[in-house]
């Protein structure tokens, strides 16, 4: 319902991916009758491009006044959205598109119905929420190098990118970019375990991942973990598709990330990793690390797919990488 002390009706402007909106028309008609019926205005639409994916609409609509800056498309449109709002009180509104929706999954809200997940937008809260920055880098990262010279304000530096559930680099980034976008459109998120088994016995690669400002390694004593790995992956928050916990004491608004090391040898050792994540870690696995802190470096011995938020970047052997705690406003049901 309509704000009984405010006189003038909230503003909700939406970016959303064309791409990803079969029926426009109608889609702005849906969102526009929750809109009427929770007292807000008219809503504006605001389309992407190739060139701009969201940050540049986002930053013109809180600029603008909106009070929610919503994304509709996939997770990409997600994290670009969000760029803009970091360090900002403007709201960030998600409403369900593409095949991941992880934000929205792990915040709890509805994935499954736009007119449902509009309601629980305008009709719901402000919640804060920590953002992951990553810098990639072609050449070897020094751990008190991986932040740069950033002066510990609500501030991105030049040279990073937010992330908002998690970035990686090795088996997560094969997989994103060996998934048939066509065969996503007919199957969904299925689309990601096809590429998943294509690419489950491709080799691994040296790695060592240094943790700094927090718990460290959760399983054993230091901060270092130094192996031949399938994949790491540094998460913001941990429950994947299909509810499998990756990161299960991942939070949102900790001001930790956490971060799996995944080594195993063979199929009997992926049997184990399987294991270990369906019985929600009590089988335990001795070539899966935990760690938990506020920066990590990750320095592979050879480039290595990486991927952001379920977008593949490239090959890169460093990623430095940091949180950024209670960066960004999120609207919650």
């Amino acid at each position: 319902m309509p704000d009984a002390a405010s006189s003038t009706p909230r503003r909700l402007t939406v970016v959303y991916n064309p791409t990803k909106v079969e029926d426009v028309a109608g889609t702005q008609q849906r969102v526009a009758s929750v809109a009427a019926e929770h007292g807000w205005a008219e809503p504006t639409w605001v389309e992407t491009t190739a060139e701009e994916t969201g940050e540049k609409q986002g930053r013109e609509a809180a600029e603008g006044g909106a009070d929610i800056v919503a994304s509709l498309g996939g997770d990409g449109t997600v994290r670009a959205v969000a760029s803009a709002l970091v360090g900002t009180d403007v709201a960030l509104g998600l409403l369900p598109g593409g095949t991941g929706n992880l934000l929205a999954r792990n915040l709890g809200l509805p994935v499954d119905s736009l007119e449902d997940a509009t309601a629980a937008m305008l009709g719901g809260s402000d919640r804060r929420i920590d953002v992951g920055l990553v810098r990639v880098s072609d050449s070897p990262i020094r751990p008190r190098e991986s932040h740069g010279t950033h002066d510990g304000g609500a501030q991105v530096d030049d040279d990073e990118e937010v992330f908002l559930v998690m970035a990686g680099l090795g088996l997560d980034g094969q997989v994103m970019a060996g998934t048939n976008e066509k065969v996503k459109a007919v199957v969904g998120w299925v689309a990601y375990v096809f590429s998943f088994f294509r690419h489950l016995f491709s080799r691994g690669f040296r790695v060592e991942v240094q943790s700094a400002g927090g718990e460290g390694v959760v399983e054993r004593a230091g901060n270092t973990v130094n192996r031949h790995a399938r994949t790491v992956v540094v998460g913001n928050c941990g429950t994947l598709q299909g509810g499998i916990e990756l990161m299960p004491e991942a939070k949102l608004d900790d001001g930790i990330l956490d971060t799996v090391v995944i080594a195993p040898k063979g199929a009997l050792g992926w049997a184990s990793v399987v294991s270990d994540l369906l019985t929600h870690h009590r089988a335990g696995h001795r070539r899966l690390d935990r760690l938990r802190a506020e920066e990590f470096t990750v320095n592979a011995a050879e480039p290595v797919v990486a991927e952001i938020d379920g977008d593949p970047i490239g090959e890169h052997v460093s990623l430095g990488i940091r949180v950024l705690p209670g960066a960004l406003v999120v609207r919650v049901g």
